[in-house]
């Protein structure tokens, strides 16, 4: 038995969920999981036997529980500082903790108008309202602004693919957008592209792909 257990829903719906797994797999930690089938009558009572918020993820280590997907990154950035899931430099630092944030609390519209289907491809994007636009225009602003001032250097400076070069914190929460996205077939400029491509290359971005590919259909709701 691990000493962690992430309990999360459906892979191929669960956007709150991937963000804590990514940053769980980032660390290269062993974790046990615990995959609750959403949209069931018996899921309500399932989680509650997990969690009192009553809502996946949440973690478990020993007798701490933490939930909220957020909540659970930094946690698992505080405890394997090596994993580097924070940038180094204070001034990325607190970027990437306020786009974490934004993500965390905002785009609505997005959420509402293109829910997470990972298995779904569409060649024609989705009816959106004009605030999901406005949501798609803000995210792939700040895509844009963090690839260019932190993300864009050489790898022997600490560049990559990701939006503060390596991969951390701020690529787990944006991750299920990469896939709302490419679901809808969303229209993007190149450097939002490239950078919705490095999240799918990512391997363990492609491991809970082909398990959500692999997921029953759930009920529309």
């Amino acid at each position: 038995m691990a000493e962690f257990t992430l309990v999360i829903g459906n892979k191929n719906y669960s956007s709150w969920s991937l963000r804590p797994w990514l940053a769980l797999k980032a660390t290269g930690q062993e974790f046990d999981e615990v995959l609750i089938t959403l949209r069931q009558p018996e899921t309500k009572a399932k989680i509650l036997a997990h969690s009192p918020a009553g809502k996946v993820p949440v973690l478990k280590h020993g007798d701490l529980l933490v939930w909220e997907s957020l909540a659970i990154c930094e946690y698992v950035a505080e405890l394997f500082p090596a994993a580097g899931l924070w940038p180094d430099d204070p001034r990325a630092r607190a970027v990437a903790r306020s786009v974490s944030t934004e993500m965390h609390a905002g785009f609505a519209a997005l959420r509402r108008d293109l829910p997470m289907d990972i298995a779904k491809l569409s060649d024609v994007p989705r009816s959106a309202s004009d605030e999901a636009k406005a949501d798609i225009a803000r995210i792939q602003q700040i895509w844009q602004d963090c690839r260019g001032r932190f993300g864009s250097k050489k790898q022997s400076e600490g560049g990559g693919d990701f939006l503060f070069g390596r991969f951390g914190v701020a690529d787990c929460m944006f991750a299920p957008v990469a896939t709302r996205l490419r679901t809808y077939g969303v229209a993007l400029d190149p450097v939002s592209a490239a950078y919705v491509d490095a999240i799918y290359a990512w391997p363990a971005m492609q491991e809970w792909c082909a398990a959500a590919a692999k997921e029953a259909p759930l009920p529309e709701m």
